[in-house]
């Protein structure tokens, strides 16, 4: 079964967010992740107000894990950390 990063950014600092997004591909490519959605156009009906909306599926929750748990990831999200707020979930898809 298919699971699923979902993940709302506000970028604060667009320099240093850039080392994120040059790291981050190649830990999602090795744990088979797909982009489903990758900011574009979203309206906010409730909560906070975010500018990226980001939905990831891997093959399964383990995948999903691994990903983030991966020396890659953390690579990535150490540029990440003070760059933006994030707030990120993985669930299992149904």
């Amino acid at each position: 079964m298919p699971a699923y990063w979902i993940a709302h950014v506000q970028v604060t600092d667009p320099e240093r967010y850039r080392g994120y997004t040059e790291l981050a591909p190649a830990a999602f490519a090795k744990h088979g992740a797909r982009f489903l959605a990758r900011g574009g156009e979203s309206e906010t009906f409730e909560g906070t107000t975010y500018e990226r909306q980001v939905v990831i599926e891997f093959p399964d929750l383990e995948s999903a894990r691994a990903c983030y748990r991966s020396p890659e990831y953390q690579a990535a999200k150490a540029k990440r950390d003070g760059a933006c707020v994030a707030h990120v979930s993985i669930v299992i898809g149904l």
